[in-house]
């Protein structure tokens, strides 16, 4: 389904004197329905490798496919559709903090085009899914942080993508809510959701015991089918 072949990051010096590599001759693929851990320091290059396959950015080199789709030839007016099939959980919540639960959500199907009839049907359905029934009309300041990451899952959910990714969700969790967004994520990926979770959290990946590429310094040194974090 994704397929980085080949693929160096580089970013020129803030100066003008040096380059700095974020990705270094990167490959692998990631199938439909597919669980993946992106790990390493920070640093490593996990954020812009999520940034390329969302086509925030292009690789200086090699290529970034999409479901067949090469992501380095799409034109920016097809951007919009592909990013309907893929959802983004930050870790810091990017909510909207003027608006509720259920606004936070909403608004998400409304910007999509999305019927008042099927926003008022798989609203209340979608915040019932990550446990967050009883806050529908609680504002962000009113959640906690586990609640206000399972809000931002569930507006990642909405349009019902064929991808998540997941940058760091648990970065700022104590570990009871760390566990829970894990169990949420693995749920959506045991009802077909490819998940790809990027973090530098131990306890995590050797938990989770399902897929695990390490990057180092922008290098990919390790990928195994049921791995532990191991830098």
């Amino acid at each position: 389904m994704i397929s980085i072949q080949k693929v160096s990051k580089i970013y020129p010096s803030r100066f003008g004197v040096g380059q700095t590599v974020a990705l270094d001759n990167v490959s692998f693929n990631i199938d439909e329905k597919e669980f993946v851990s992106i790990v390493g320091k920070s640093g490593a290059g996990k954020t812009t490798l999520l940034k390329l396959i969302l086509a925030e950015e292009c690789p200086t080199e090699g290529e970034v496919i999409f479901d067949g789709i090469d992501l380095n030839c799409l034109k920016r007016t097809h951007l919009p559709k592909l990013r309907q099939r893929i959802g983004v959980v930050f870790q810091d919540y990017k909510l909207f903090s003027s608006k509720t639960a259920y606004e936070n959500v909403s608004y998400i199907m409304e910007v999509i085009g999305i019927s008042e009839k099927e926003i008022k049907r798989d609203v209340p359905q979608i915040l019932e899914l990550v446990g967050l029934s009883s806050r529908i009309n609680n504002f962000p300041n009113e959640l906690s942080g586990g609640e206000k990451q399972r809000l931002a899952i569930a507006r990642a959910l909405i349009h019902r993508p064929d991808v998540i990714l997941a940058d760091e969700p648990t970065g700022n969790l104590d570990p009871y809510h760390t566990h829970g967004i894990i169990e949420l994520l693995v749920k959506i990926y045991n009802m077909g959701t490819t998940v790809v979770l990027a973090t530098h959290d131990k306890g995590i990946i050797n938990k989770l015991g399902k897929r695990v590429i390490t990057l180092e310094e922008g290098k990919l040194i390790r990928d195994e089918k049921k791995g532990r974090f191991i830098i």
